[in-house]
Formats: C-alpha cells, sequence, structure tokens
C-alpha cells in the first residue's frame, strides 16, 4: 500500500533529501489509509516547537460524525531530526513536503502495521516555472506520441 502525493514535483522543486518519518494516527485512520482513502496532495509539514506536525492531510474516515479529516497529526521523528529539518527550511526558505504514505515492509516480505510516510525537502515553485513544467510535458507527450505512431 502506497499513496503518493501527486502535486509535490509540480509545486515544489524537490532537493532529494528524504527523511522517513512515524505518524501518529488513531485507530480508525489507519484502516482508512490501509484501504488507500488518503490524499497528501494539499498537505505540508509545520514545525511547531520541538515537534512535527502534518498539516491538511485528508484521512477520511466512513461513518464517524464529528471528526476533522484535514486535522494535525503529530510525526514521530528524533529530535536532532526535527532540528536538521527546520535549520535548512529557514536558511534555504524551503518547504517540508510529504511525498509518499505507506506500510513498511518487515523482513521476509511481509507487511507491517507500520506507516510511515517519507519527507522531502522542496522550494515552492512559481507561477510561470508551473506554466513551463505544464508546456514541457505536453511537448513531451505530443513527441512521444508521434514515436508510437510511427
Amino acid at each position: 500500500m502506497k499513496i503518493f502525493n501527486k502535486r509535490a514535483s509540480f509545486e515544489y522543486e524537490l532537493t532529494g533529501e528524504k527523511i522517513e518519518a512515524g505518524i501518529s494516527l488513531r485507530g480508525a485512520e489507519a484502516k482508512s489509509i490501509r484501504e488507500n482513502r488518503a490524499d497528501l496532495s494539499q498537505s505540508h509539514v509545520r514545525i511547531m516547537g520541538n515537534q512535527a506536525f502534518l498539516v491538511n492531510a485528508n484521512i477520511p474516515i466512513p461513518g464517524m460524525k464529528n471528526y476533522d479529516s484535514t486535522g494535525m497529526r503529530k510525526l514521530l521523528l528524533h529530535k536532532s531530526e526535527i532540528l536538521t529539518l527546520a535549520t535548512k527550511a529557514k536558511q534555504g526558505k524551503l518547504q517540508i513536503v510529504p511525498i509518499v504514505l505507506y506500510n513498511k515492509p518487515l523482513p521476509g516480505g511481509r507487511k507491517s502495521r507500520l506507516i510511515k510516510i517519507s519527507l522531502e525537502l522542496g522550494k515552492p515553485k512559481r507561477k510561470f516555472e508551473k506554466k513551463e513544467a505544464v508546456k514541457q510535458m505536453d511537448i513531451q507527450r505530443d513527441i512521444d506520441l508521434e514515436f508510437k505512431n510511427r
């Protein structure tokens, strides 16, 4: 089970520095993630005090009333990891972006019940950079179609 943040590479210029973190969830949220119901497209990570939080990740629980599906969830990181993420983000004017939400496999290929999230530092793209990226994707799609039809 893997849930990708499809908008991450479009919205941010990713640096390649990845960190794996645990995530604090309720039981129903974990079940919802295992059923591929989560959405990371609008989410980001915010560091408050000495703790990191996943903000705006949509994890709906069907049939539950009075539940905020986009609430803040605590990320399980060591203090040193939080400190390095915070300093790198401040120095380079970067943002911490969630890339993938997944079950960490156990040795022997068995699936674990632990849900992990992969974080990466990224610099927000400006509007003209996004337009250029869309233009390049359209050109590449046309070229691929042309070669396929030959």
